[in-house]
């Protein structure tokens, strides 16, 4: 009879067991996502990872969704909100200036291979709780702020928010949560100054005067690219400086490009990612133009483009931010708000009496900034998403 096998030793069975528990675990984490959360930090050599990192996406279970292709839904479950939010600005309450339509308001972002979770003020704000997020640019950034705290601001009790104001910043606080939602005006990101004869002098490689109020910040999100498009008639400056090299003319998107790698030496010298979360938001596109774009009377997005254009100044912040050593998430908003031509104040910027309602045509159209509850709403969902 053959003999019995010796008992294996209690060690080796040990080994074998943490083994096989190493294997499941490591397929376990590949299937939830765990590790696609951190892929970001290892791509650093790769031109074409390098891309990836700053295009807008979650992670959704094993795959990455691309928020930024999909289609308008309509809900009748939107807006999150009313014109009656205390902190909206008078330009934007399309309703209160006598907007007669309402179903600009309905229509929700709607991702092609995911779903961009509905906005949750109490979620939101507990995921926030004792961060301050600062929201840096211009007027249009301006516009998603008052989305934002309009947003946030029903679920906290109305002895616990204030507003403050500090130079070019103002802060909404929610008390009870110890979080801050802060907007800073710097349409340029780098500095404008009066110079000699009150001239005005765009320096592109001076920041420090604005980023002193970015400091400590939490999250930050910027957008610049407005300002520096307008016409000669309409500009901000009469010289650049670059240097001390006074410049009377300069290519539009070499300045745009100058100005933003100003901003990006700023970021990559002063802010650490492990404590600070920064997004570029891309263009806010206009719907002022003489092509069948323009806005006023528009009641409904557009279903499709009839052909495909990406702005120069998304071509200059992609390689921009493509040299940079901090990860800078880019949150791509400008295709998915060009369909969405209904969306503007156009003549309803202010309230009209009945005179003025008689002559609408009068009155010049704001083809540029959005009705707000609104397309900023779903910025700040995809926003949501991303933090």
């Amino acid at each position: 009879m053959a003999a019995l096998s010796r008992p294996r030793h209690p060690l080796f069975l040990f080994l074998s067991l943490f083994f096989l528990f190493l294997c499941f675990f490591n397929g376990k984490s590949s299937q939830f996502g765990i590790e696609n959360d951190f892929t970001w930090l290892l791509d650093d050599d790769d031109d074409d990872n390098k891309l990836d990192i700053v295009q807008t996406r979650i992670t959704d279970s094993r795959r990455r969704c691309d928020l930024t292709v999909g289609k308008w839904v309509y809900d009748p479950s939107y807006p999150l909100y009313d014109s009656s939010c205390p902190y909206l600005s008078t330009a934007v309450t399309c309703q209160k200036n006598g907007r007669p339509d309402s179903d600009y308001q309905k229509w929700k972002w709607k991702p092609r291979d995911c779903s961009l979770p509905r906005f949750d003020a109490l979620k939101f704000l507990g995921k926030m709780r004792r961060k301050r997020i600062l929201l840096v640019g211009d007027s249009i950034m301006r516009n998603q702020w008052e989305s934002l705290v309009c947003l946030v601001q029903g679920v906290v009790s109305i002895g616990s928010k204030k507003v403050t104001y500090n130079g070019i910043s103002m802060a909404f606080h929610a008390l009870d949560f110890e979080t801050t939602i802060e907007f800073c005006w710097a349409p340029l990101l780098v500095e404008l100054k009066k110079g000699p004869e009150n001239k005005r002098i765009l320096h592109l490689d001076l920041i420090e005067e604005n980023a002193r109020y970015w400091r400590g910040a939490d999250i930050l999100v910027f957008d610049s690219a407005h300002w520096w498009t307008h016409s000669e008639k309409w500009s901000s400056w009469d010289y650049y400086m670059e240097g001390k090299s006074l410049i009377k003319e300069m290519n539009p998107m070499l300045a745009y490009q100058k100005g933003l790698s100003t901003w990006a030496r700023w970021v990559d010298l002063n802010l650490d990612p492990r404590r600070t979360r920064v997004i570029f938001r891309s263009m806010s596109p206009r719907h002022n133009r003489e092509n069948g774009w323009k806005c006023y009377k528009q009641k409904t997005p557009l279903a499709f483009y009839s052909h495909k254009h990406v702005p120069e100044q998304m071509l200059v912040v992609k390689e921009v931010l493509r040299r940079m050593r901090f990860p800078v998430y880019l949150q791509d908003i400008t295709a998915m708000s060009g369909l969405r031509r209904d969306g503007h104040p156009s003549v309803y910027r202010k309230a009209m009496d009945q005179k003025e309602r008689q002559h609408l045509r009068d009155f010049s159209s704001d083809c540029s900034h959005w009705c707000l509850p609104g397309v900023p709403d779903l910025w700040n969902e995809m926003l949501n998403a991303l933090l």
